[in-house]
């Protein structure tokens, strides 16, 4: 089973298979000896679930229901699974692997080094450890220079750099004692903890920041 997921996912594990089974993700029969039996069917629904926490970052309770509908609208079992793709902007999704010095970063933002230069003063933008920008640091640097157009200044940011840090210490609070349990499931159910609980946290805070403005605006 490993040998035919790996190509495609290369970090998959018995333990990871076995979390998803436990989740009822995947319900392989069993040997008279005890043995899982995984039928190409199985395949598919693994494939499908590890493309769609892989590809789109969805939690699984949101793959269980996708799951689970397709199971009620048909039990052809040759009918392909397709993930449907969340369109709550609130799902939290992965971003791409880049490695781009200062000089691509105002490149690709067309941000200036003064700017840049505040935005990591205030932590708005950061490095990795190897000194490189990523994807999210390209992203970050095009909001905060679409909020300047408006007259903010990057220091007028660091209340959205607080309230983020604030957010992402609670959340590790939550799923960090989780993550070092000595179970072997531990790991892939505080990633799954932490996906499901960072989407509902983005999309509390923008509901609160909507509520909030539309109180503001006169009526």
């Amino acid at each position: 089973m490993l040998d035919r997921l790996r190509p495609e996912f290369p970090d998959v594990t018995i333990s990871k298979i076995r979390f998803l089974e436990s989740e009822g993700l995947v319900s392989p029969a069993r040997s008279a000896s005890g043995y899982r039996q995984f039928t190409a069917e199985d395949l598919e629904r693994l494939r499908f679930v590890l493309a769609a926490q892989r590809d789109h970052y969805l939690p699984l309770k949101v793959i269980k229901q996708q799951l689970d509908e397709r199971d009620r609208q048909s039990m052809d079992e040759s009918r392909p699974l397709v993930v449907v793709p969340s369109g709550d902007p609130e799902i939290v999704r992965p971003t791409p692997k880049i490695r781009l010095t200062r000089e691509d970063l105002l490149a690709e933002t067309g941000i200036d080094g003064v700017t840049l230069a505040a935005l990591e003063q205030y932590g708005i933008v950061r490095t990795g450890p190897a000194g490189f920008y990523d994807a999210d640091a390209v992203e970050l640097a095009k909001a905060a220079r679409a909020l300047t157009d408006f007259g903010l200044e990057p220091r007028h940011l660091r209340a959205f750099r607080a309230a983020a840090d604030r957010e992402i210490g609670l959340l590790h609070q939550i799923v960090g004692p989780l993550a070092r349990q000595r179970d072997p499931d531990a790991s892939s159910r505080a990633e799954d903890l932490l996906r499901e609980m960072a989407g509902l946290s983005v999309r509390l805070h923008g509901l609160l920041i909507r509520a909030g403005l539309r109180e503001g605006l006169p009526r």
